[in-house]
């Protein structure tokens, strides 16, 4: 009989130290934040901002600039990454290269120039 009440304290041993474990997982994580203006100095609400690498199982991770045009993509894999800026009526913006390494948030703010859809 002492077996099973070995198993259930072993469960429940599991279940108490696994919130720590996945949560030391999570701190390793970089992410990409900033604000989007235009050449003005206004900003620009819906902005979508794309984080593109191998090094992330879906290759694209994306979000949208609010109304003070700010954006954050959280919980970015440590690699190498394109940002692409686009919101139709401007040109879009691309940074290649960008290195994020653990736990770090890289600071990316764009000026967006009005004009066609040509890339850079």
């Amino acid at each position: 009989m002492r077996w099973p009440i070995s198993i259930g304290a072993g469960g429940v041993l599991c279940l108490i130290l696994m919130p720590p474990m996945a949560w030391a997982q999570g701190t390793s994580a970089a992410s990409v934040a900033g604000t989007v203006k235009d050449t003005s100095g206004a900003v620009l609400p819906g902005v979508t901002v794309e984080a593109a690498s191998p090094v992330l199982i879906e290759k694209v991770r994306s979000a949208v600039s609010d109304e003070k045009g700010e954006y954050r993509i959280i919980e970015l894999r440590p690699g190498t990454y394109t940002v692409t800026f686009t919101l139709p009526g401007f040109a879009p913006f691309k940074r290649d290269g960008l290195e994020l390494t653990p736990s770090f948030t890289a600071t990316l703010n764009v000026e967006l120039k009005v004009g066609g859809s040509r890339r850079r």
